[in-house]
């Protein structure tokens, strides 16, 4: 058997196994072995292929890594959430006091809670959503920025 051809068996069987994890990182560790294959029909010898086919397997697989933790960082500041500056209505409050209102958005009622903010806004407001606790809104009076 060629080893262009076994290098081309090799990442089929990892793209198609990325298929069932969704990582990315099988993905990159196939696409490597395309490259080590595409090493081996140019006629490179043995260590051309791998060092191909392994180097672009790390170079991806830091690429890959990276990509992930820049989406955790963001999934944790929160500001990856979609709703975050979208424009809500003052319908009420369940405890003033507090800061606690219901507000309406998208067709429905939601709890909110002013962000730390003095001033009570009259019923019928427009405020901004800021972040989401659980089910609750975290809303302003100004969009955030």
């Amino acid at each position: 058997m060629e080893l262009w051809l076994l290098w081309t068996i090799v990442g089929f069987v990892l793209v198609i196994t990325e298929l069932v994890t969704g990582t990315f990182y099988l993905l990159v560790l196939g696409l490597g072995a395309f490259i080590g294959a595409i090493a081996a029909w140019l006629g490179a010898n043995h260590i051309v292929q791998a060092l191909a086919g392994g180097g672009s397997a790390v170079a991806g697989t830091w690429f890959v890594h990276h990509w992930h933790e820049s989406r955790r960082t963001l999934a944790a500041s929160g500001s990856n959430f979609l709703d975050r500056g979208q424009p809500v209505v003052l319908d009420g409050w369940a405890n003033e006091n507090a800061g606690i209102a219901r507000v309406k958005y998208r067709g429905s009622t939601w709890d909110a809670r002013l962000a730390a903010s003095a001033d009570r806004p009259p019923v019928g407001s427009t405020l901004y959503i800021e972040a989401q606790e659980g089910t609750m809104l975290v809303v302003a009076a100004a969009p955030p920025r």
